[in-house]
């Protein structure tokens, strides 16, 4: 068991995000530990460097000393480098606001409330998401479903490549693109226009899935394994609004499950994700898009919007869900179904939105 009461298996599940280093209170929410705080401070955008003034140095060997110490505006007006005053007001504020809400999850779900302003860089949300997706995992070895999980904190870049519909870690692919799969030396390698073979990512398969766990989340930039989405889109959009998919479900699926758990989790609701083969309901009265592109996509067809095979083909899957007690639901949509719609943009992205469903789902109160 790791310092947050959890399986091995969690524990070494994207160990750079310091999920390990985490405490748990008696209701299953996530505390942040000063050894949690410790692995933040020593991100490059903290830790000081050659040209670091002496306030900024003593600063942040404070803050190692006691990570949850005051820090006034007159010290931080001290740091002579404006970026480094920035860094440290961001940390500070971040660090701050989740002292406040005292858990990872209260936290997270307080950045989504009506009317909250988000005052964090995403990479300080995509955080959070990911140590509360890490906790999610923690009774499960499905590397599918942590893969999948990986499309909640985690740009995509969606290809098709032999008919597949595969989904990449964006960073990690444009990084190997640039590299050749071999860091600083690949960068001048591909700059000296030599001839250098780019490392394949992996497609994850049940043969290669035991691989997932000593491979994954090991680096800022280190998600190696490809997720397959492929699908078969017939499109028949009409005054009806329907549309049909014929798909390998795996990846698709286990999405599915991870955000049926994402759901339960974070608001108390038990919801229950089936990948759609077809979607024909002309009493449809109610959906959400788990991305950008999704739900400009859906609200056109819930409008009867004529839509173009270019958008069309961007769309990457759908989802019918359900709530195991429509009582849960607003009166008036209580025991329909919610239909869900991921899509890439134009240029290829897939960037899932996950808050999306703690915020548009039909509930009749938000827990």
């Amino acid at each position: 068991m790791n310092a947050a009461g959890t399986t091995d298996a969690a524990a070494g599940l994207w160990p750079a995000c310091g999920y390990a280093l985490l405490a748990q209170d008696t209701q299953g929410q996530l505390l942040p530990t000063d050894a949690w705080w410790r692995g933040l401070l020593a991100r490059p955008e903290l830790a000081p460097v050659a040209e670091s003034c002496q306030s900024e140095r003593a600063l942040h060997a404070a803050l190692l000393e006691a990570p949850t110490r005051a820090v006034t505006p007159e010290r931080l007006a001290r740091l002579q480098d404006p970026d480094a005053q920035e860094n440290y007001t961001v940390f500070l504020r971040f660090r701050d606001a989740l002292l406040a809400a005292g858990t990872v999850q209260r936290h997270y779900l307080s950045l989504f409330r009506s009317g909250a302003v988000i005052d964090i860089p995403p990479l300080f949300v995509d955080t959070l998401a990911q140590l509360i997706l890490c906790h999610l995992q923690a009774d499960s070895n499905d590397a599918f479903e942590a893969r999948a999980a990986e499309m909640l904190f985690r740009p995509q870049r969606v290809t098709i490549h032999n008919g597949r519909v595969l989904a990449a870690d964006r960073d990690t692919v444009d990084q190997r693109q640039q590299t050749g799969g071999l860091g600083e030396l690949g960068r001048l390698l591909m700059q000296a226009q030599l001839n250098l073979a780019a490392t394949d990512m992996t497609v994850l398969s049940a043969d290669n899935a035991p691989g997932y766990w000593q491979g994954s989340g090991r680096g800022p930039n280190h998600y190696p394994y490809l997720l397959d989405l492929t699908h078969q889109i017939t499109r028949d959009v009409g005054h009806g609004v329907q549309f049909r998919l014929t798909a390998s479900h795996g990846g698709l699926a286990a999405l599915g499950r991870v955000l049926q758990r994402w759901v339960a989790h974070l608001l108390g609701v038990n919801v229950k994700l089936t990948p759609l083969e077809r979607v024909d309901d002309p009493q449809w009265r109610w959906h959400l898009g788990l991305d950008a592109e999704a739900t400009a996509l859906l609200n056109d067809l819930y409008r009867g919007v004529d839509v173009d095979a270019e958008r069309q083909r961007r769309l990457l899957g759908l989802y019918r869900l359900d709530f195991a007690d429509a009582a849960e639901m607003q009166p008036e949509v209580a025991g329909k179904p919610v239909y869900l719609g991921l899509a890439m943009n134009a240029e290829g992205v897939l960037r899932l939105k996950p808050q999306n469903l703690l915020t548009n789902l039909p509930l009749r109160t938000l827990n």
